[in-house]
């Protein structure tokens, strides 16, 4: 892989970000209910981080998306914990460090943002994305925090920032 770019993401990015998002979620075979793949923001990315505390992330490869991520205030949740969101990368970018780069940087911007935890959701096959997310600090926790409507995902994580 030549160099890459992890920046915040611009309107323009939006149709290549829900276009990576839905196939990398049809290419693990995830439920098209429940997961991001039936989000509204979907097709709105940009739009829907263009607002305080909220930073979404792209990773650019000689001008192509490769892969993306989030952080946001967690829907539907009192405590100043916020959501790791809609974090994927497409097969060719996977298993080259940059999962972790692009985690790294997600939780910068949730310090930044004074968040106190950092909450996410996954599926139970996922499990190179889980071990990611347990050697940068999550740990398990039984229930999910706040509501986020991905009902198919029932593997919860939570870290403090």
């Amino acid at each position: 892989m030549s160099a890459v770019n992890i920046r915040n993401i611009r309107k323009e990015d939006n149709t290549q970000v829900a276009t990576l998002i839905r196939k990398v979620l049809v290419d693990l075979g995830a439920p098209k209910v429940g997961t991001a793949y039936a989000d509204v923001t979907l097709d709105h990315m940009f739009e829907n981080y263009d607002k305080p505390r909220a930073a979404y992330l792209v990773l650019e490869e000689n001008g192509v998306i490769l892969g993306c991520a989030g952080v946001a205030q967690l829907d539907n949740c009192k405590d100043n914990i916020c959501e790791l969101q809609k974090m994927y990368f497409l097969e060719e970018a996977r298993g080259k460090g940059i999962g972790s780069q692009m985690l790294r940087q997600c939780l910068k911007k949730a310090k930044e943002f004074n968040f106190d935890k950092i909450y996410l959701e996954t599926m139970p096959y996922m499990k190179a994305a889980q071990k990611l997310y347990a050697k940068m600090g999550f740990e398990y926790i039984d229930k999910p925090l706040g509501d986020t409507g991905h009902y198919s995902c029932p593997v919860y994580m939570v870290a403090k920032l």
